[in-house]
């Protein structure tokens, strides 16, 4: 019989962590550390190289903080300070985020850290930077920027750590990225962490790692497990009538609608704003103030709707997000787990819904083989004839998944089992609970300041 791994440490105290790092872990709330935490904290501590595959929400950005505050704080900071750790993140408003994380979990810890990203003035993250550093968060445009104006130097680089590589890589940063890697000296410690692993991500993190432990905590074909999915087949004219009908429900609290475009999201956004449903809209062409507004209109509920590309949402850390809607359907499958699993987080239930016009089926069967399951269809909807297989002139408003019906998973279903019928009358679901983040460690809200 194989023998079993020990279990996951149950507590911040059995990781190894010196106490400044625990005392700010308990006033921020939190007692107990998430699976890639508990996994990932007591290798690095030992100066091990990671590989992590984790979705958003996880609780990664503490996985790398906490054991990067801990090594630089074992020896006193250089005079001047020089940057020591480096973190690179796709997306202005992710790297705002693990700025304010390493913020929260060092603030007894004595070291400085900053953050620089493009689409606003350069003059505070220079004065931060000749100021002097320990941790430096850096999108990858910015940072070039500002290794090649002088500013910056990393040959003092101890730790290297990739977030969201996979994004990066859709991005188009991978001669940047590894530009800024040839920079970084070859005597270090490097995390590599990814919602989804790629062949391009799994190609260069054979690179830049050092016997890497990988740690799985969310395989990229497993979906969220209390997300409800389903599917409106529409047709690609009428997708805007129905959104506007779907959220008129008022069990939809905050909903993330999801498009391929910039030039989309503008449009959705622009359609909904002219009828009853209020919604804002975030995307990289937009400036970093009008995104950082956005994003609070959204966290307070001021805003409910809100429409984002997938680039611009990878920075996204919004509790209680009741409903995603994928406006278009994703080309690549591994998109819309990462997507739906900006819902049911922290335990909460959540629902998916999926608009598929007759051009896009065939990514929604690549989705349904990824993920092991076919979504159920939703019946007849006001999208008027010709909607889909089942739409019906006429037919009353259908707002949600029903609450009723929960989804087949493949692992549950008979081999013979029939394909699932149209549901003909879905009722709307109960709002799900916003969740809490207490008692998990997850990455630090974004506070726009």
């Amino acid at each position: 019989m194989k023998p079993q791994p020990p279990p996951d440490p149950a507590r911040f105290e059995d990781l190894g962590l010196v106490e400044p790092l625990l005392q700010a872990i308990r006033e921020e709330g939190y007692t107990a550390p998430t699976p890639i935490q508990a996994r990932a904290i007591p290798h690095a501590l030992a100066g091990k190289d990671l590989m992590g595959c984790a979705q958003t929400g996880t609780g990664k950005t503490a996985a790398f903080a906490l054991p990067i505050l801990q090594r630089l704080m074992r020896v006193p900071a250089p005079k001047p300070r020089h940057i020591r750790a480096l973190i690179l993140s796709p997306t202005r408003e992710l790297a705002s985020q693990i700025g304010e994380s390493f913020g929260a979990y060092g603030r007894h810890a004595g070291l400085v850290h900053t953050v620089v990203y493009g689409g606003v003035g350069q003059g505070s993250q220079t004065k931060a930077i000749r100021a002097g550093v320990d941790i430096l968060v850096a999108t990858p445009g910015r940072l070039l920027d500002l290794m090649g104006q002088g500013f910056i130097r990393l040959n003092g680089v101890e730790v290297l750590v990739l977030d969201e590589a996979d994004r990066m890589l859709d991005m188009g940063f991978i001669f940047d990225v590894k530009r800024i890697i040839n920079a970084v000296p070859l005597s270090r410690q490097t995390f590599f962490f990814s919602a989804t692993l790629t062949h391009d991500a799994t190609d260069l993190a054979r690179e830049i790692l050092h016997e890497p432990l990988r740690i799985d905590v969310a395989p990229s074909a497993t979906t969220v497990e209390k997300v409800q999915q389903w599917v409106y087949f529409v047709e690609k004219s009428r997708k805007a009538r129905l959104l506007e009908q779907i959220l008129r429900d008022p069990a939809i609290v905050r909903v993330l609608v999801f498009t391929k475009t910039k030039h989309g999201a503008n449009r959705v956004a622009e359609e909904l704003n002219r009828g009853p449903v209020r919604a804002d809209v975030i995307h990289s062409n937009r400036s970093q103030s009008a995104r950082e507004r956005s994003l609070e209109h959204f966290r307070s509920g001021e805003t409910r709707v809100l429409v984002a590309t997938d680039i611009a949402a990878r920075g996204i850390d919004v509790d209680g997000i009741t409903h995603v809607v994928n406006y278009d359907v994703p080309h690549e499958s591994e998109v819309y787990v990462h997507r739906i699993g900006r819902t049911a987080r922290a335990g909460a239930a959540g629902v998916a819904l999926t608009l598929c016009d007759r051009d896009e089926r065939g990514m929604l069967r690549d989705i349904e083989n990824l993920i092991r399951m076919k979504i159920p269809e939703v019946g007849p909807h006001p999208a008027g004839p010709g909607a889909g297989p089942s739409a019906a002139p006429g037919a009353a408003p259908h707002v949600a998944a029903p609450h009723h019906a929960a989804p087949h998973h493949a692992a549950h279903a008979p081999a013979h089992a029939a394909p699932h019928r149209a549901v003909a009358h879905p009722a709307p679901p109960p709002a799900p609970q916003a969740p809490s983040t207490r008692g998990r460690l997850r990455q630090r809200r974004y506070n726009p300041r």
